[in-house]
């Protein structure tokens, strides 16, 4: 079985995959060999586990695929899952895996049963519902798959989260924002209804030349969250919050770059507040945001936003809309747009 040709699948935002090909394409041993909305197969390489350093991608997985992967084959030739287990081990800790979950139709089948007692008893790892090695088997259209995420948790879940807010902004389309923004030429930054720090963490973190990263938000919990997630990302020295109201005008200083993960519908109860709070945040940012500053927004209020900006010197010059996984498996239509003067 050791001609079975192993595979990296990429799972990343429906809408980001300019951003995911340009972080990968740094890597010359990274050859991609399909394409989908949400994913990507890569060519197996040896040493897949710099993928984990990725920004961009929500999950990384090492597969094998062929039309005869099916539940009884994988039970009488064990070794298919098993040189897939050995691989992501050998890429990691060996102490970071220590149980295991496996997701397949007819889960309580026998050869699923047989896996499962293949798998605990030559890796020594524990059955669990909370799995540090996720395992799949699954027919995409007329072929089976065989797959292992290369990390016990996805990549989208950051080291420096302390607790995940509802309604957050997923941090891969918060490295996707900044990313936009071309922050490798700004010194300023600042991050209007902060919220728990995503953004600036993620900005924080990979561009050192911000001299200053400013965030405000009027919600005591959410600033409170934020600043544990700043220091847990070591930043606390870099990053400021502040409390304050968007309608307060805050005075905070001129920037090269704006952002704002803008308050969705869900959250004001009244479409006229919203449009009263957008149309304030477009004024607030025109003037404060240097001459040749970006502003950047995330939005699902596409139509509300646009509004906002109809007297406004701001033009849009890239609008990238995304779909979003929500915790309910349905999808959330969201737009990032960046915006000059």
């Amino acid at each position: 079985m050791n001609n079975i040709e192993k595979e990296i699948k990429i799972h990343f935002v429906n809408g980001l995959i300019e951003i995911v090909l340009d972080e990968i394409s740094k890597y010359p041993e990274i050859i991609v060999t399909e394409k989908g909305t949400d994913f990507l197969y890569i060519k197996f390489f040896e040493n897949f586990g710099i993928m984990k350093n990725f920004r961009s991608i929500l999950k990384v997985v090492l597969v094998v695929r062929d039309p005869k992967f099916n539940p009884l084959y994988i039970s009488n030739h064990k070794s298919i899952l098993g040189d897939l287990i050995k691989d992501v081990i050998d890429n990691s800790n060996k102490s970071y895996f220590k149980n295991f979950k496996i997701t397949c139709a007819g889960s309580d089948s026998k050869e699923i049963s047989e896996i499962n007692e293949y798998v605990k008893e030559t890796f020594k790892l524990t059955k669990s519902e909370e799995a540090d090695a996720k395992i799949h088997i699954i027919k995409i259209d007329e072929v089976w798959e065989i797959g292992l995420q290369i990390t016990a948790r996805p990549l989208s879940v950051r080291d420096y989260k302390v607790r995940n807010m509802s309604g957050a902004m997923d941090p891969t389309v918060a490295f996707a924002m900044n990313y936009l923004c071309n922050l490798e030429n700004a010194k300023n930054y600042l991050n209007a209804f902060s919220g728990s720090g995503t953004l600036l963490i993620e900005a924080g973190q990979r561009f050192s030349n911000l001299e200053k990263l400013i965030g405000f938000d009027n919600e005591k919990e959410h600033l409170s969250l934020s600043i544990q997630n700043i220091k847990k990302a070591g930043l606390i020295e870099k990053i400021q919050v502040k409390e304050f109201d968007i309608f307060d005008n805050p005075e905070l200083g001129s920037f090269d770059v704006i952002v704002a993960d803008l308050p969705f519908g869900m959250v004001i109860s009244k479409d006229k507040d919203l449009e009263n709070l957008y149309k304030t945040f477009v004024q607030y940012s025109e003037n404060h945001l240097n001459s040749d500053g970006t502003l950047a927004v995330y939005t699902t209020e596409f139509d509300t936003f646009e509004n906002a900006l109809t007297d406004s010197r701001f033009k849009i010059i890239k609008k990238l809309k995304l779909k979003i996984v929500t915790t309910q498996e349905l999808y959330l239509n969201t737009c990032i747009f960046i915006c000059k003067m």
